[in-house]
């Protein structure tokens, strides 16, 4: 069985980078071994790193050894899965519900949140048969990350929902003397669940952490990876890189910051990490691009040989646009969502615009709230921010909150189970043996905390935030994530209307009954949600990306996403823009500048007609009212004639 070795961390810390890295490294050190570079991030940039086309399907590269690399496509996983499954899926739930095959079969083709994991699922599972000896994973950002470990057990919830209908013939072969065997596909599945499970277990699979010495990116790695180090899974993150790492001044300000923070970070690191290896990997000051640099640089952070020149990319040529000054917008509409790749600052951004709404609009009250499965909030805010929205920053009209998706699933769950409860009761015996069956049924079915929850229970919360506050800022989960939450009502409203229509046909009991009015209600909440998405007057989305060409290939992938959704569009915020006059004489600093400028040269180039803004890179983090005040005091917007 291959051997898994997965990079795990928050956005924008440069995963796909090291990851990549460590695999060409792997590759020309052991030229016999089949390595596969594998990325489950929905928002993939490992094309971008490696500077060639990628696709669901394993591609050789040109590189030392024998090295391959693969992006998943969750809709072609689910797909193929469904249809190999589609009608051992259909045979089992039909035996335990009210629904007919006709009434399920349309049900299995609407695609929810939570697929990307699921999907990946699936991909792992089907490598584990092929002749990799070592899979390199790109994971997703932190939260989704944690969501792709426990997918087994998701899985696992679901193969006993299927038990459980299946359940249905041996209850009744029991009643009346005969014997019914357990459904091959059940053990199939089983086994899938298992053999995944193993391959992802602390014993086979090995887990690289990779942060940055800012205070953001190590509080983070410290939060999440207490997910991966409860009961039997103590200890499993074996490897640390700690990357950007800046040690000599050069007689510059802005460097001498950076070398003061990372021995910082190695001091965080060996207080919250004692056993745990850390690498280290220099920052450049320009992107690693290809295959060439990339083995350079693994050559560099695992065997700590020096950052050889030749993985400093050449800038391409272009003047940096012309700057002016602009002022910080308010918040146009009731409803304001920032989008963006991991890492690129949405949270501070999101913070910034409710802080600033506040000081030039007195009267009204304004919450920002994340969806991010890894939120983190508390840190630019400065205090501990829950699930129910609070009072921060001194200020009674500005309020926070992070989402608990699961706990809010759970409460929808448990009022349902408890009309299950009352509305479905019977013994085993006569007509009422069909009855007791369908309420078990249904109980293991709420039993189950679907993938992609958090997606979908987002969607209760903003309309109750709009209805009880004046001004709302959604801190979006990272790209790929966020598509789903804005394609979510259309997905649920066809899902809704499927299910009303099958429960029309049982709309004489009394559950049906109660589940048609649920379903009704949940239509009701997201056609609406679905038109303040689509409304100019009522909510606009806000894109943050950075000056570098990974942020810049995503956010021009995902300007296109939002305009097939019809998505209304507020301003770019070009996020940590290194301005000339800060570079001073520092080669590494003028290097970035020049890649900064090649960015925003292309950002001008692709996004004619959106109001591009610019923030300027902070020497401190933006954590609490002074930063706020500091940080929202200057903003430039690109001069669209210059």
């Amino acid at each position: 069985m291959a051997r898994f070795t997965c990079f795990i961390g928050k956005g924008g810390v440069g995963k796909t980078t090291v990851s990549s890295a460590y695999a060409l490294h792997r590759a020309s050190k052991s030229p016999r071994e089949k390595i596969l570079l594998l990325s489950t991030d929905p928002a993939h940039s490992l094309a971008d790193i490696l500077q060639t086309k990628l696709t669901d399907s394993s591609k050789r590269l040109t590189a030392n050894g024998r090295l391959s690399a693969r992006q998943i496509d969750p809709d072609r996983q689910i797909k193929k899965f469904l249809t190999r499954e589609r009608a051992d899926i259909l045979t089992l739930l039909n035996k335990g519900s009210l629904f007919t095959r006709d009434e399920l079969e349309p049900l299995l083709d609407t695609s929810l949140p939570g697929m990307a994991e699921v999907a990946a699922l699936l991909a792992i599972h089907e490598l584990l048969a092929g002749d990799f000896e070592e899979i390199v994973v790109d994971t997703a950002p932190m939260g989704h990350a944690i969501r792709l470990f426990q997918m087994p057990e998701h899985f696992a919830r679901f193969l006993d929902v299927l038990e459980t209908a299946a359940s249905r013939d041996v209850v009744l072969a029991r009643h009346f003397g005969g014997r019914v065997k357990r459904e091959p596909a059940l053990d199939r599945w089983t086994r899938v669940v298992e053999e995944v499970e193993r391959a992802l277990s602390v014993e086979e699979a090995k887990l690289v952490l990779v942060t940055t010495p800012e205070p953001f990116s190590l509080n983070e790695a410290a939060r999440s990876a207490s997910s991966f180090q409860t009961g039997e899974a103590q200890n499993r993150i074996v490897e640390i890189v700690l990357n950007r790492v800046v040690d000599e001044g050069e007689d510059c300000p802005r460097c001498k910051r950076r070398a003061v923070q990372a021995d910082a970070a190695r001091k965080f690191l060996r207080r919250n990490f004692p056993q745990v290896e850390v690498f280290e990997a220099e920052d450049p000051g320009c992107p690693i691009l290809g295959t060439a640099a990339l083995q350079l640089f693994g050559a560099h952070v695992f065997e700590g040989k020096k950052l050889s020149r030749k993985v400093l990319a050449k800038a391409p040529k272009a003047p940096q646009p012309k700057f002016q000054t602009a002022q910080w917008p308010g918040l146009a509409t009731p409803l304001t969502l920032t989008v963006g790749k991991g890492g690129v600052g949405k949270t501070t951004i999101s913070a910034a615009l409710a802080f600033h709404h506040r000081s030039i609009a007195k009267d009204d009250t304004v919450t920002v709230c994340s969806i991010d499965p890894a939120p983190s909030l508390d840190d630019v805010f400065a205090t501990k921010v829950g699930d129910q929205p609070k009072p921060v920053l001194r200020d009674r009209k500005l309020l926070a909150a992070e989402f608990d998706a699961m706990a809010e699933f759970q409460q929808w769950a448990d009022s349902l189970r408890r009309r299950l409860n009352e509305a479905m009761t019977g013994e085993e015996r006569g007509i009422h043996l069909d009855v007791s069956l369908d309420r078990k049924f249904l109980l293991s079915l709420l039993d189950v905390v679907p993938p992609g929850v958090d997606e979908i229970f987002a969607i209760f919360r903003i309309l109750d935030l709009l209805k009880s506050a004046g001004r709302v800022v959604i801190d979006m989960a990272p790209t790929g994530h966020a598509l789903e939450l804005l394609r979510t009502p259309a997905r649920l409203l066809a899902w809704a209307r499927l299910l009303l229509k099958t429960l029309a046909a049982h709309r004489t009991l009394p559950i049906a009954q109660d589940v048609a009015v649920e379903i009704a209600k949940l239509s009701q909440n997201v056609r609406e949600l679905a038109a303040i998405l689509q409304d100019p007057k009522r909510s606009r989305i806000v894109v943050v990306t950075m000056p570098e060409p990974l942020p810049d290939y995503e956010t021009r992938r995902l300007l296109r996403d939002l305009k097939t959704l019809d998505a209304p569009l507020g301003a770019v915020f070009v996020n940590r823009v290194l301005m000339d006059e800060d570079a001073g004489k520092c080669s590494r600093c003028k290097l970035a500048v020049q890649w900064q400028s090649a960015s925003l040269a292309g950002l001008r180039k692709n996004m004619r007609g959106a109001e591009i803004l610019l923030t300027r890179e902070q020497s401190q983090p933006i954590a609490g009212v002074k930063a706020l005040n500091e940080f929202t005091r200057e903003l430039w917007q690109v001069d669209p004639k210059g």
